[in-house]
Protein backbone atom coordinates (compact mmCIF):
# COMPACT_ATOMS: atom_id res chain seq x y z
CA UNK A 1 0.00 0.00 0.00
CA UNK A 2 1.48 3.06 -1.13
CA UNK A 3 1.62 5.90 1.99
CA UNK A 4 1.59 9.22 1.14
CA UNK A 5 3.45 11.26 3.73
CA UNK A 6 3.04 15.01 4.59
CA UNK A 7 4.67 18.04 5.95
CA UNK A 8 2.61 19.59 8.62
CA UNK A 9 3.95 23.13 8.46
CA UNK A 10 3.04 24.88 11.76
CA UNK A 11 0.20 22.54 12.49
CA UNK A 12 -2.08 23.70 9.56
CA UNK A 13 -2.54 22.13 6.12
CA UNK A 14 -3.47 24.38 3.37
CA UNK A 15 -7.12 23.21 2.27
CA UNK A 16 -8.75 24.42 -0.26
CA UNK A 17 -12.24 25.06 1.18
CA UNK A 18 -15.24 25.52 -2.01
CA UNK A 19 -19.23 26.41 -1.46
CA UNK A 20 -20.68 25.65 -4.85
CA UNK A 21 -20.37 23.04 -7.60
CA UNK A 22 -18.02 24.79 -9.74
CA UNK A 23 -15.47 25.81 -7.46
CA UNK A 24 -15.18 21.87 -6.73
CA UNK A 25 -14.53 20.91 -10.22
CA UNK A 26 -12.22 23.64 -10.51
CA UNK A 27 -10.23 22.47 -7.28
CA UNK A 28 -10.59 18.93 -8.66
CA UNK A 29 -9.09 19.63 -11.96
CA UNK A 30 -5.97 21.43 -10.12
CA UNK A 31 -5.40 17.53 -9.18
CA UNK A 32 -5.91 15.69 -11.87
CA UNK A 33 -4.04 12.19 -12.51
CA UNK A 34 -3.66 12.10 -8.56
CA UNK A 35 -5.70 9.35 -6.37
CA UNK A 36 -8.62 10.84 -4.56
CA UNK A 37 -9.78 9.51 -1.08
CA UNK A 38 -13.21 11.27 -0.16
CA UNK A 39 -14.81 10.96 3.11
CA UNK A 40 -18.81 12.42 3.26
CA UNK A 41 -20.04 14.03 6.42
CA UNK A 42 -22.70 16.43 8.01
CA UNK A 43 -19.77 17.90 10.11
CA UNK A 44 -20.05 18.26 14.02
CA UNK A 45 -16.67 16.16 13.75
CA UNK A 46 -15.45 13.97 16.07
CA UNK A 47 -12.41 11.33 16.20
CA UNK A 48 -13.87 9.04 14.12
CA UNK A 49 -14.59 10.58 11.24
CA UNK A 50 -11.05 12.40 11.79
CA UNK A 51 -9.49 8.85 11.56
CA UNK A 52 -11.58 8.11 8.64
CA UNK A 53 -9.32 11.38 7.47
CA UNK A 54 -6.17 10.11 8.46
CA UNK A 55 -6.50 7.10 6.58
CA UNK A 56 -7.72 8.73 3.35
CA UNK A 57 -4.45 10.45 3.49
CA UNK A 58 -2.47 7.70 4.16
CA UNK A 59 -3.93 5.65 1.19
CA UNK A 60 -4.24 8.60 -1.17
CA UNK A 61 -2.57 11.80 -2.85
CA UNK A 62 -5.46 13.93 -2.57
CA UNK A 63 -8.60 14.04 0.58
CA UNK A 64 -11.58 15.71 -0.08
CA UNK A 65 -14.07 15.98 2.87
CA UNK A 66 -18.13 17.13 2.17
CA UNK A 67 -19.79 18.89 4.94
CA UNK A 68 -23.93 18.54 4.08
CA UNK A 69 -26.75 18.19 6.66
CA UNK A 70 -28.65 16.49 4.01
CA UNK A 71 -32.47 17.39 4.85
CA UNK A 72 -33.80 14.10 2.74
CA UNK A 73 -32.00 11.46 4.92
CA UNK A 74 -34.30 13.09 8.36
CA UNK A 75 -37.56 11.26 8.57
CA UNK A 76 -37.83 13.78 11.34
CA UNK A 77 -37.90 17.87 11.14
CA UNK A 78 -36.72 18.98 14.44
CA UNK A 79 -33.48 16.04 14.14
CA UNK A 80 -32.63 17.59 11.14
CA UNK A 81 -33.02 21.29 13.06
CA UNK A 82 -31.31 19.94 16.24
CA UNK A 83 -28.69 18.80 14.02
CA UNK A 84 -25.49 19.79 15.73
CA UNK A 85 -23.89 22.32 13.30
CA UNK A 86 -20.22 23.37 14.74
CA UNK A 87 -18.79 24.44 11.03
CA UNK A 88 -15.87 27.19 11.92
CA UNK A 89 -14.41 23.96 14.47
CA UNK A 90 -14.68 21.51 11.82
CA UNK A 91 -12.75 23.79 9.42
CA UNK A 92 -10.00 24.12 12.11
CA UNK A 93 -9.85 19.80 12.23
CA UNK A 94 -9.66 19.45 8.92
CA UNK A 95 -7.24 21.70 8.23
CA UNK A 96 -4.69 19.49 11.06
CA UNK A 97 -5.77 16.98 9.71
CA UNK A 98 -4.10 17.23 6.05
CA UNK A 99 -7.62 17.45 4.18
CA UNK A 100 -6.95 19.07 0.37
CA UNK A 101 -10.40 20.22 -0.31
CA UNK A 102 -13.18 20.98 1.90
CA UNK A 103 -16.89 21.12 0.07
CA UNK A 104 -19.73 22.77 1.76
CA UNK A 105 -22.27 23.15 -0.81
CA UNK A 106 -25.63 24.86 -0.52
CA UNK A 107 -29.06 22.02 -0.35
CA UNK A 108 -30.26 23.89 -3.42
CA UNK A 109 -27.35 23.21 -5.63
CA UNK A 110 -27.36 19.45 -4.35
CA UNK A 111 -31.49 19.65 -5.15
CA UNK A 112 -32.11 21.80 -8.13
CA UNK A 113 -34.94 19.20 -9.02
CA UNK A 114 -36.11 19.72 -5.76
CA UNK A 115 -35.67 15.37 -4.68
CA UNK A 116 -37.69 14.54 -7.36
CA UNK A 117 -35.16 12.31 -8.89
CA UNK A 118 -34.20 9.77 -6.06
CA UNK A 119 -32.26 6.42 -5.63
CA UNK A 120 -34.30 3.02 -3.82
CA UNK A 121 -32.92 -0.21 -2.62
CA UNK A 122 -35.73 -2.49 -1.98
CA UNK A 123 -34.43 -5.13 0.12
CA UNK A 124 -31.80 -4.38 2.58
CA UNK A 125 -33.24 -0.82 3.26
CA UNK A 126 -36.74 -1.96 4.13
CA UNK A 127 -35.74 -3.64 7.91
CA UNK A 128 -34.09 -2.12 10.74
CA UNK A 129 -33.24 1.65 10.14
CA UNK A 130 -35.43 1.57 7.47
CA UNK A 131 -38.78 0.87 9.26
CA UNK A 132 -37.68 2.88 12.00
CA UNK A 133 -36.98 5.88 9.99
CA UNK A 134 -38.80 5.71 6.61
CA UNK A 135 -37.17 7.47 3.63
CA UNK A 136 -34.01 7.70 5.55
CA UNK A 137 -32.31 5.16 3.32
CA UNK A 138 -33.44 6.80 0.11
CA UNK A 139 -31.56 10.49 0.87
CA UNK A 140 -28.55 8.98 1.82
CA UNK A 141 -28.04 6.94 -1.65
CA UNK A 142 -29.44 9.62 -3.46
CA UNK A 143 -27.07 12.14 -1.50
CA UNK A 144 -24.11 10.46 -1.56
CA UNK A 145 -24.23 9.11 -5.57
CA UNK A 146 -24.68 12.40 -6.17
CA UNK A 147 -21.25 13.31 -4.18
CA UNK A 148 -19.59 10.39 -6.01
CA UNK A 149 -20.47 11.93 -9.12
CA UNK A 150 -19.08 15.03 -8.20
CA UNK A 151 -15.62 14.39 -6.64
CA UNK A 152 -15.13 11.02 -8.40
CA UNK A 153 -13.43 9.62 -5.75
CA UNK A 154 -11.14 6.35 -6.38
CA UNK A 155 -11.70 5.39 -2.74
CA UNK A 156 -14.19 6.07 -0.39
CA UNK A 157 -14.48 6.30 3.41
CA UNK A 158 -17.13 4.98 5.61
CA UNK A 159 -17.39 4.04 9.21
CA UNK A 160 -18.56 0.18 10.56
CA UNK A 161 -21.41 2.22 13.69
CA UNK A 162 -23.25 2.48 10.72
CA UNK A 163 -23.62 -0.56 9.39
CA UNK A 164 -26.62 -0.83 7.41
CA UNK A 165 -25.54 2.09 5.45
CA UNK A 166 -22.16 0.74 4.76
CA UNK A 167 -24.35 -2.09 3.53
CA UNK A 168 -26.22 -0.53 1.26
CA UNK A 169 -23.58 2.15 -0.22
CA UNK A 170 -21.74 -0.84 -0.97
CA UNK A 171 -24.19 -2.70 -2.61
CA UNK A 172 -24.87 0.42 -4.84
CA UNK A 173 -21.53 0.85 -6.06
CA UNK A 174 -21.36 -2.59 -7.59
CA UNK A 175 -24.80 -2.11 -8.67
CA UNK A 176 -24.47 1.27 -10.60
CA UNK A 177 -20.73 0.10 -11.83
CA UNK A 178 -18.91 2.79 -9.98
CA UNK A 179 -15.12 2.64 -9.85
CA UNK A 180 -14.79 3.79 -6.10
CA UNK A 181 -13.33 1.48 -3.75
CA UNK A 182 -15.34 1.65 -0.40
CA UNK A 183 -13.28 1.62 2.54
CA UNK A 184 -14.98 0.40 5.82
CA UNK A 185 -13.52 1.49 9.19
CA UNK A 186 -13.57 0.02 12.24
CA UNK A 187 -15.99 1.93 14.60
CA UNK A 188 -14.36 4.74 17.14
CA UNK A 189 -15.52 4.98 20.50
CA UNK A 190 -15.20 6.46 24.07
CA UNK A 191 -13.45 5.09 26.72
CA UNK A 192 -16.21 3.77 28.18
CA UNK A 193 -16.64 2.31 25.01
CA UNK A 194 -20.01 4.28 23.53
CA UNK A 195 -19.55 4.57 19.84
CA UNK A 196 -18.36 8.07 19.08
CA UNK A 197 -21.73 9.72 16.82
CA UNK A 198 -22.26 13.63 16.43
CA UNK A 199 -25.77 12.97 18.20
CA UNK A 200 -23.92 12.09 21.37
CA UNK A 201 -23.63 16.23 22.20
CA UNK A 202 -27.48 16.09 22.82
CA UNK A 203 -27.10 13.85 25.36
CA UNK A 204 -27.59 15.45 28.86
CA UNK A 205 -25.25 14.82 31.07
CA UNK A 206 -27.35 11.73 33.37
CA UNK A 207 -28.01 10.53 29.88
CA UNK A 208 -24.63 10.16 28.65
CA UNK A 209 -23.27 8.20 31.62
CA UNK A 210 -26.32 5.55 31.21
CA UNK A 211 -25.47 5.64 27.33
CA UNK A 212 -22.40 3.52 28.03
CA UNK A 213 -24.50 0.55 29.47
CA UNK A 214 -25.82 0.10 25.69
CA UNK A 215 -22.91 -1.50 23.96
CA UNK A 216 -21.87 -3.05 27.51
CA UNK A 217 -24.96 -4.72 26.71
CA UNK A 218 -24.86 -5.49 23.05
CA UNK A 219 -21.56 -6.94 23.10
CA UNK A 220 -21.95 -8.99 26.12
CA UNK A 221 -22.67 -12.79 26.36
CA UNK A 222 -26.69 -12.31 27.48
CA UNK A 223 -29.65 -13.20 24.83
CA UNK A 224 -31.48 -10.57 22.52
CA UNK A 225 -34.55 -10.92 24.54
CA UNK A 226 -32.10 -10.59 27.74
CA UNK A 227 -30.80 -7.65 26.12
CA UNK A 228 -33.60 -6.21 25.75
CA UNK A 229 -35.61 -6.45 28.84
CA UNK A 230 -32.11 -4.72 30.42
CA UNK A 231 -32.10 -1.64 28.51
CA UNK A 232 -35.86 -1.14 28.87
CA UNK A 233 -34.99 -1.37 32.98
CA UNK A 234 -32.67 1.03 32.38
CA UNK A 235 -34.73 3.47 30.56
CA UNK A 236 -33.91 3.32 27.58
CA UNK A 237 -36.26 2.86 24.36
CA UNK A 238 -35.52 -0.24 22.14
CA UNK A 239 -36.53 0.03 18.77
CA UNK A 240 -34.32 -2.93 18.08
CA UNK A 241 -31.92 -5.75 18.80
CA UNK A 242 -31.34 -8.47 16.48
CA UNK A 243 -28.22 -10.13 15.12
CA UNK A 244 -27.70 -10.32 10.57
CA UNK A 245 -24.89 -9.55 8.43
CA UNK A 246 -22.58 -11.55 10.62
CA UNK A 247 -23.12 -8.41 13.26
CA UNK A 248 -25.59 -8.28 16.45
CA UNK A 249 -26.83 -5.06 15.66
CA UNK A 250 -29.13 -2.35 18.16
CA UNK A 251 -31.02 0.89 17.99
CA UNK A 252 -32.39 2.51 20.93
CA UNK A 253 -33.30 6.18 22.46
CA UNK A 254 -32.30 8.31 25.65
CA UNK A 255 -34.43 11.12 25.44
CA UNK A 256 -34.54 12.69 22.32
CA UNK A 257 -31.53 11.16 21.19
CA UNK A 258 -31.20 7.81 19.20
CA UNK A 259 -28.18 5.94 19.28
CA UNK A 260 -27.39 2.75 17.12
CA UNK A 261 -24.09 0.41 17.56
CA UNK A 262 -23.21 -3.34 16.19
CA UNK A 263 -20.55 -5.44 17.05
CA UNK A 264 -19.37 -8.56 15.23
CA UNK A 265 -20.64 -12.16 16.08
CA UNK A 266 -18.08 -13.87 17.98
CA UNK A 267 -17.10 -17.62 15.77
CA UNK A 268 -19.37 -20.20 18.01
Amino acid sequence: MLTFNRLNQGNFHNMNTVSNIGELRAALTKRQGKSIGFIPTMGHLHAGHLSLCERSTNENEVTVVSIFVNPTQFNQTSDFEFYPRTLDDDIHLLEKHNVDVLFIPETSSLYPDDYQIQLSETIISKELEGEFRPGHFNGMLTIVLKLFNLVKPHRAYFGEKDYQQLLLVKKMVDALFLPIDIRACTTKRALDGLALSSRNSRLKPDERIKAALFPELLQSELSLADIKAQLLAHGFNVDYIVEQWGRRLGAVSLGHVRLIDNFPLLPT
